[in-house]
This record gives structure tokens, sequence and C-alpha cells, in this order.
């Protein structure tokens, strides 16, 4: 793949590629609904993720497994696992060797000097020494054993306690495992190139630094000036026929106007326009700040823009959150999916938190998944606007996390139990969800801090997050339970 792809073909591609990979192939003409089949997440816009893979184990098997194993035969089978990864297909093992000494493996140590990390596969007894000469190279690192790979799990607690070791181990024998072993890995390297587009006349601030220096990631503040040029570089037809989707898709329209509906949907192809010249993939608004009245009021609420950006495998953020905007990032590496943003409410009675927002992302699955059923509707507590009003799945597991400052993640996990969109719900925000809790959700709203909005996510990430947050040493907080 060339890398000085222009910027706009960059997005195009992003909406039309293969599994987290670029391509330039049969790309979508802009403002086009690209119905995308594969993922591309926020941040990965410049190179794969460099991950050194060391088969650590003696050529010739020594007591266990088995004392005629060939390793070189087993490194076939390990192949063809991963082969059928197609999760794995951005990653470039930059070291990919049998390792059998310490001295080996002091020597590859310059060629791992820009891994994202190391995946130490575990096959026999014998090379004790290798796995700590691996984590001098100080390089996140996760450990995969299977059973009978040999006894030096015994230890891998003891090197996980050692001040400054990045270590994270599966021991299974579930080989699609190995693609949970690189997520935290593309988080951290999606972070590292991901760049974040504010609408708001607010000075990104110090925050702005922290997160640069801390995860790489840049936040850029545009104008109302330069985001309404964008929006008036958009087509009447191109936005027409957008809107004509939108309508179209939708099992109703309620309240907003085809003219709401229209200008909503010419700021959401301005907003792809608007990434593609910056080379950005995440978008946000201050919506309910400095953009109310000269954007929201005068012009369009940026809903269904932020809609499109989430189904499409990028990011589209409500109200300036950048806290919800790092998340977003960091759960689109590690899974591929996209977050909902929620106002939450508790309801002791049953052990349920209810998560609300009046905008709502069609592909929680990511854009390879289904779109789920929506009605268009206007903002609930401002009684304007268009936003789509989602049907989320229910019996769902979901996560849900924030990332606070830079070096805190409160999180919790629970099950969709019911999914409200009904007219006669007409409470809260316009897409619902009530979330059963893993624990209790008295403790959870006892521990709960830093605000209000959270993103919830398909799955429980709970290993995925103890990984990432081990290694970029992020305390991972349970909100329900007891001893959070």
């Amino acid at each position: 793949m060339k890398m000085d792809m222009n910027r706009r073909t960059f997005l195009q591609a992003a909406a039309a590629g293969s599994a987290w990979m670029i391509t330039t192939s049969n790309l979508p003409a802009f403002g086009q609904d690209t119905s995308p089949t594969r993922l591309v997440s926020p941040g990965c816009r410049k190179s794969k993720v460099k991950v050194a893979r060391i088969y650590m184990g003696l050529r010739k098997g020594w007591a266990w497994p088995k004392p005629d194993l060939d390793a070189e035969q087993e490194i076939k089978t390990y192949e063809a696992e991963f082969a059928k990864l197609s999760e794995l297909a951005d990653v470039d093992f930059t070291i990919n060797e049998l390792v059998s000494t310490a001295e080996q493996a002091a020597g590859l140590a310059t060629k791992a000097t820009d891994a994202d990390g190391v995946l130490v596969i575990h096959l026999t007894m014998g090379a004790e020494g290798v796995l700590p000469a691996v984590l001098k190279w100080n390089k996140p690192t996760v450990v995969f054993a299977i059973p009978y790979s040999g006894h030096s799990w015994t230890g891998f607690s003891s090197l996980q306690k050692q001040p400054g070791v990045k270590l994270e181990c599966l021991l299974t024998s579930d080989f699609k495992q190995l693609a949970v072993a690189v997520r935290p890995f593309r988080a951290m390297h999606h972070l590292r190139e991901a760049k974040i587009v504010n609408v708001t006349t607010r000075p990104i601030g110090a925050y702005g630094d922290q997160v640069k220096s801390r995860f790489g990631t840049e936040i850029k503040a545009v104008d109302l000036k330069r985001m309404m040029e964008v929006v008036n570089s958009v087509s009447e037809a191109d936005a027409q026929a957008e809107a004509d989707r939108w309508i179209s898709g939708a099992e109703k329209v309620i309240e907003p106007s085809k003219d709401q509906i229209f200008k909503s949907c010419r700021l959401a192809l301005a907003f792809e326009r608007l990434l593609a010249d910056e080379g950005a993939t995440v978008m946000t608004a201050d919506c309910y700040g400095t953009m109310y009245e000269p954007l929201c009021l005068k012009y369009a609420f940026p809903c269904i823009g932020f809609t499109r950006l989430n189904d499409m495998g990028l990011g589209g953020i409500c109200e300036s959150d950048l806290s919800c905007a790092m998340t977003h990032i960091i759960f689109q590496g590690l899974v591929g999916r996209p977050g909902f943003i929620s106002d939450p409410t508790v309801d002791e009675s049953d052990n349920t938190i209810l998560l609300a927002h009046c905008l709502g992302t069609r592909k929680m699955d990511g854009p390879a998944g289904p779109a789920a059923p929506y009605k268009l509707r206007n903002i609930m507590e401002r009684q304007a606007g268009a936003v789509p009003q989602v049907q989320m799945r229910t019996g769902q597991k979901v996560t849900q996390a924030i990332l606070v400052g830079t070096d805190m993640m409160p999180y919790f996990t629970g099950e969709i139990i019911d999914a409200p969109v009904g007219v006669e719900f007409d409470r809260g925000c316009r897409t619902k969800i009530r979330v059963r809790v893993d624990g209790n959700v008295t403790q959870l709203w006892k521990n709960w801090s830093a605000g209000l909005h959270r993103q919830t996510c398909y799955g429980d990430l709970t290993k995925e997050l103890g990984f990432f947050c081990r290694f970029k040493e992020i305390k991972l907080i349970n909100e329900a339970a007891a001893t959070a």
C-alpha cells in the first residue's frame, strides 16, 4: 500500500477497507452510503500494528510437552492458527523467531525497538531464561501458553509483580485468544496515530497536552467559520441523496422535518470531508456549549453525522467530550466496536442502570455487523434537530468505561435486558438500554465518580481493558464491586 495516499482517499478507504486495514480498491463516491463490510478503527491511519512474535522453546523437545517434539513443526501449527484470524490482517510481525536462550533474546532487542508489543508463545521446557530477557526490552508483553507447554507458568505471577514489568499471560488451549493478545497493542498503536477534531471556540487546554504526551493522540480545535465553509462545499444533491437514505431506512420519521434532516445530512457529509482534510478519524463538537446557538440552532445538530461516522468505523462523539473520544478509540482498537455515550439513571429495584442518549449508533457490532432498526426523532430535551433513535439488542453483554484524566478507568459490565424506543417512552433521551449490572448497582452508584458520561460497548471487555490498563499504567476500577 502506498503511504502517500491523499487524506480523502484514506477516509473513503476507511469506510470500505478490509478488516483493520486500508485499501484503495472499489472506493465509494464521496457522500455515498458506504455500508462498510469491514472495520478500520479510529487511529489506524498511517501504519500497521508492529508485533514481535517470539516462540520460546528448544528446537527439539525436552521432557515437556514430549521428548520428541519438533519445534519447527509446532511453529507451523501456530502459523496455521494465525492464518485463521482475519482480525490480525493489520499486524506486521516484525520478529518471528524461535528463541531458546536468554542470549538469543538479548540479541534481538534492537530489532524489537519499533514493536508495539511482544507476543511470546511458550513451546517447551528448557528455555526459562528467554522471558526475563525479553522483559528487559521494556515492551508490553503477552505470553500465550497452552497446557503441557511447560512449567514456566508457575513463575509468571512473580515476574508480573516486579517493578516496571509490563506482562500479561493467556494460559489457554483456545487459539482464538492469540487475537486477544494483540488487541492491547493495537489500541496503543491507534492512540498514537489518532487525531480528534473538536468544533469549538474553547481552547483544548492542558488535557490536549496530557493525552498527546501520554498516548500520542492529537486533538485539534476547529472554529465555526471553517466548519461552515466545509458544509457549504457539500453539494445539495449529495446532501439530499444522503437524507433520502436516512428517511427510507428509518422505520418511521416522527418529529423532524425534511429540511432538518437535509441540513443534518449535509453537516454529516461535511464531517467526513473535514476529517479527510485533517487526516483525522474522530469528530466531536461543542453542541451544548459554544456551538449550540451558532451551529445547532441556526443550522443543524450533529447527531446524524456522529452516528454515521460511528457506523463507518470512525468516531462521532457528543458534546466535546474528549474523555469519551479517547475511550471510543480504545474500544475500537481493542475490539473494533464503537461506544454508546449515555446519561445514566439507576433502578435498585432490579439491580439495573438505565443508559440513555439521543445519539444512537446503528452498528454497535462494528461496520461489518448488522445495522439496528431506527426511527428519526428530535432531541428529547431540546425538542429540536434530527437524531436516530436506535433499537439496541437485548440479551447483549456490555462493558461501560471512561478514561478519567490519563491514569484511571472506572468500568463495569452487565447485560441489556430492555431497549425501549416507542413514543410512549417519553422520559430520558431517545435511545435507551436497561442494563442489569454484574455486581451490585447500589455499590456502583456509591462508587460513581468523574461526571455523567461514559461509553458502553458490546461485549465483556474486562480482559482486554485489564491488559491495556496494565500496559499503560492506568488504574482499572470495577465500580460495581464492593472493593472499588
